[in-house]
């Protein structure tokens, strides 16, 4: 598996870039692209993929991945946070979500919101979208960023250090490891089915019982 051109020839650019838009929920492969950052750090990897060349600086190559998945956290935090109630209003409905669904987020998230949100960070898939639903369950701003760069921290640098030790070695097992992000994806998706289906009964259910959507207006409907 060959590194992207762009991330071989402009590391810090597009390692910085390629966070803030995985952060943001555009589905990037941060296994492959930080990881093969931190090959891009091993005299042996650059040596025997680049043609010559100068080692990246592994610590500047995780402050970069740090810095820029914190950047695409809040961004995709500051949508969910201003649109996300907008948007149920809107289609809502056709993902079976209602505004009692948003009030049990909001009580969700001030409870275990952090733990949601830290562990999140270290889950392929699961750490590109967490912070769209953590602005939705209107989670604190301050409490959102502590505990997203607490994870975010883990998984940048292990990753980057991987990539650093596997070296000359990386290409070998870049796609095992692209692999094992698929099917933890796979598992995700699997859960995210069966979510709906399980909400796509309960909310049958209880339109069938006459609640409707007439009980799901909560706290914030009166605002």
């Amino acid at each position: 598996m060959n590194l992207p051109s762009f991330l071989v020839d402009y590391v810090y650019v597009a390692i910085f870039v390629l966070t803030i838009l995985e952060s943001a929920c555009v589905p990037i492969p941060s296994e492959i692209t930080i990881g093969g950052a931190g090959a891009l750090c091993s005299a042996a990897f650059v040596a025997s993929n680049t043609h010559g060349g100068k080692p990246a600086n592994l610590a500047l190559v995780i402050v970069l991945g740090i810095l820029g998945s914190l950047i695409g956290s809040y961004i995709a935090y500051g949508v969910g946070r201003t649109g996300g109630r907008a948007a149920i209003d809107r289609w809502g409905k056709y993902v079976l979500l209602t505004h009692a669904d948003l009030d049990k987020a909001d009580d969700w998230f001030a409870k275990r919101g952090q733990l949601a949100v830290g562990i999140g960070r270290c889950v392929p898939v699961v750490r590109t979208f967490i912070s769209l639903p953590a602005g939705v369950g209107e989670m604190p701003a301050a409490r959102f960023g502590i505990y997203s760069a607490l994870g975010i921290s883990v998984w940048v640098t292990a990753l980057a250090i991987l990539g650093y030790n596997l070296g000359d070695q990386f290409d070998k097992y870049a796609k095992g490891i692209s692999d094992v992000g698929y099917l933890i994806a796979l598992v995700v998706v699997v859960m995210v089915v069966v979510f709906l289906w399980h909400r796509w009964r309960t909310v049958k259910s209880e339109r069938a019982g006459g609640s409707g959507e007439s009980g799901g207006r909560g706290r914030h409907a009166r605002r």
